[in-house]
């Protein structure tokens, strides 16, 4: 009986020491069965939007180098939390990514119920990348630099405007910053029509505007708005003559967009690695870096707590500049 005893203590002693061997085995078999299907990105932005076009470049490369299926979805809405909500309810096993960008960030502060905590439902991937907002004005305005403007605002509070192309957009963000931190009133005009807000701020129903660069280049060439400050560190190399925010004495105006690759919490970290080691082998690409440009945006990479970092920073940033600015949560 004593026999029977000791030989099954050495036995679980055995299995329990393998334990670490096992478990370091099962995360490369992980990985080595992954991807079991097609992948999705689902974008929180609607189609031939800058996130769409960045997925759907990533899409074509991870195609074509690692031979996967990777298909793009489009969720837009609620500040991209109709998307995270699809990337949700899908399991966790790395087949369904959410991209997402800087909207999502405000999304907490802006709405009263969202069906997920964005910092512990979702674990990072990779930021795949960057872009900048230049400050541009109807030509019908005498301001001819950001201090003008700022001193123009100052001198009709509440009698100018500007536009975004909704609640939670980087235009409407940035825009909310520039009054605390100028001091001035103006109230903002949201459109559901992004292209709406361009046109009535050509047409001088807005005023100004801070507007990814992209959709305004060939209107500040032809002279139909007047491009007064960028929003970059340095001065982007489309637009060299138009000085940063930080060369007119507002520093703390130098903010930009971000797009991002995210996954349900619990998928394993083998395949978190696995994607992560894609991405960023694909922002390396010359054909992507050049897609990339097209669409002024600069690829980042880099692994997941780095993107993990801008998150959280975002999400406490435009927090407090919602909470500043009064806007209630609907």
């Amino acid at each position: 009986m004593l026999g029977c005893i000791l030989a099954q203590t050495r036995l679980a002693a055995a299995v329990l020491s393998a334990l670490p061997f096992v478990a370091a085995a099962v995360c490369p078999a992980v990985a080595q069965t992954f991807p079991s299907q097609p992948i999705r990105i689902v974008v929180g932005a609607g189609v031939s939007t800058p996130s769409d076009i960045l997925s759907r470049v990533l899409a074509t490369e991870l195609t074509n180098a690692e031979k996967w299926t990777v298909i793009v979805e489009n969720r837009p809405g609620a500040s991209q939390v109709i998307g995270g909500t699809e990337v949700q309810k899908s399991p966790a096993d790395g087949h369904t990514i959410f991209n997402s960008g800087l909207p999502i960030a405000a999304a907490p502060a802006l709405q009263s119920k969202i069906p997920f905590d964005l910092l512990k439902d979702f674990q990072s991937v990779i930021q795949i990348a960057r872009s900048y907002n230049v400050l541009v004005v109807n030509p019908s305005l005498s301001a001819q630099s950001l201090p003008e403007l700022v001193a123009l605002l100052k001198a009709q509070p509440d009698k100018l405007n500007y536009s975004s192309g909704g609640l939670g957009t980087p235009a409407h963000l940035v825009g909310e910053l520039f009054k605390q931190q100028a001091g001035v009133r103006a109230a903002h005009v949201p459109y559901v029509q992004f292209p709406q807000s361009i046109t009535d701020l050509l047409n001088g129903t807005n005023h100004y505007m801070f507007i990814t660069t992209l959709p305004v280049m060939g209107l500040i060439g032809e002279g139909k708005l007047r491009a007064l400050a960028v929003t970059s560190p340095q001065r982007l190399p489309a637009l060299k003559e138009v000085p940063t925010v930080a060369e007119q004495g507002y520093a703390g105006l130098t903010v930009g967009d971000w797009s991002g690759m995210m996954v349900k919490t619990g998928t394993p970290a083998a395949i978190i690695a696995q994607l992560n080691t894609a991405l960023n082998k694909a922002l390396k690409q010359p054909a992507v870096t050049q897609a990339f440009a097209r669409v002024a945006a600069e690829p980042v990479g880099g692994e997941p707590e780095v993107f993990t970092k801008v998150l959280r920073e975002d999400v406490e940033k435009w927090g407090k500049v919602i909470a500043t600015a009064g806007i209630k949560p609907n």
